[in-house]
């Protein structure tokens, strides 16, 4: 049985462009960038165009990109880094509920130093309002930190109109885009934000690395101190290895756009689920304002555990785990306020772009056969 990944929003493979990119970094290139003599010159030179390349797709300038270890820590540093550069009495963060772990937890870890966080609630597709925010927004907020697109249900946050109304209150916007950047036009001076994360490993780049964008004039307290790499913003020899991967990542997703070409298998996919199972399946999420490639889908009456664990060769992702025979639901779609026997049975199937339509009509001819037989044992 041939293996289908589905799996795209968990990780991408390494495209093969940004593998070429990055080999002779591994084979010649291995000076310290910070070095001035020639065996540093180049590192240095392929991390100014790895940079170029990362601020070109945000449309910034590269000063403004500061190289991390991925997503999270670019969560990090954006969150830790405003609370702790904040002039005194300003301790306030308003949030979603619906966030990614790197980011709930550094606002969970920075109350016990007397941050007061606010958690915005989210609707039925998972949209935070933006007048919510308005009213969120105190004379103490410091940062407002929404991501740009849910990782499980793929809806898209109004960043644009939650950006402008902090913009309007002298409150700094951070928003995680590591699911949306290479998926969708993720411009920082069209979203208005101040600050945005990217993960190397979502966009077709190397794992351990990404990058955080941070708007000129924005002080942020380092997470890492030491020597003043990253224009001392980040403390730490830089790989320029790494840099490379994400800088051709970046450069691929402005040259090689298939979002069209994946949502319509998106789409396809969805269409021939409802063909097979009518009612007996719903879609999570906003149907239209979401990720391209995105598709989060519950077998009501099943756990969604359970089917992927009976469709062998399929990687995918489900909101759901059975452990010691209690289902464990998805806090996204709790937050949404999905009802139980839906949520159980989610399962997010993400594509990229490797998906073909055979893999789509082998995995709904499975589903097929699966379900049906699932239904009779129960």
């Amino acid at each position: 049985m041939i293996p289908i990944y589905l799996d795209f929003n968990a990780s991408t493979p390494v495209a093969p462009e940004v593998a070429a990119a990055m080999r002779p970094l591994l084979e010649a290139y291995y000076g310290n960038p910070s070095s001035t003599h020639w065996a540093g010159l180049p590192a240095h030179a392929a991390l100014d165009v790895a940079r170029g390349q990362v601020a070109g797709l945000l449309g910034c300038s590269s000063d403004e990109i500061v190289f991390t270890s991925g997503g999270s820590e670019a969560n990090n540093l954006a969150i830790k880094g405003a609370f702790f550069a904040a002039p005194g009495g300003a301790n306030h963060i308003v949030t979603s509920e619906i966030e990614h772990p790197a980011t709930l937890e550094p606002c969970r870890f920075l109350e016990g130093f007397g941050a007061e966080v606010t958690y915005l609630p989210v609707d039925g597709t998972g949209r935070v309002n933006p007048d919510d925010v308005r009213q969120a927004i105190t004379d103490r907020t410091v940062l407002v930190t929404i991501m740009h697109a849910n990782n499980e249900v793929g809806t898209i946050q109004p960043i644009e109109e939650i950006a402008r109304i902090a913009r309007e209150r002298g409150v700094l916007m951070h928003t995680d885009a590591a699911q949306s950047v290479g998926k969708m036009p993720a411009r920082v001076d069209d979203l208005g934000v101040d600050l945005l994360s990217v993960a190397g490993h979502k966009l077709y780049g190397p794992k351990g690395v990404g990058a955080l964008y941070i708007r000129r004039g924005v002080v942020l307290e380092p997470l890492i101190h030491g020597a003043g790499h990253e224009c001392g913003r980040r403390a730490g020899t830089e790989s320029a290895f790494l840099a490379t991967g994400l800088g051709a990542a970046c450069a691929l997703a402005m040259s090689a756009d298939r979002n069209h070409d994946i949502r319509l298998l998106r789409d396809r996919l969805w269409a021939e689920l409802r063909a097979a199972f009518g009612d007996r399946v719903a879609l999570n999420g906003h149907p239209s304002v979401r990720l391209p490639n995105t598709l989060n889908v519950s077998f009501i009456g099943h756990v969604g555990a359970d089917i992927l664990a009976r469709l062998n060769g399929v990687a995918a992702s489900t909101g759901s785990a059975c452990h010691a025979g209690r289902v464990g639901f998805s806090p996204v779609l709790a937050a949404m306020a999905v009802p139980t026997d839906v949520r159980m049975g989610a399962i997010r199937f993400s594509l990229g772009r490797t998906t073909t339509e055979g893999e789509i009509e082998d995995v709904v001819g499975r589903l097929r056969r699966l379900i049906p037989a699932m239904s009779q044992v129960t």
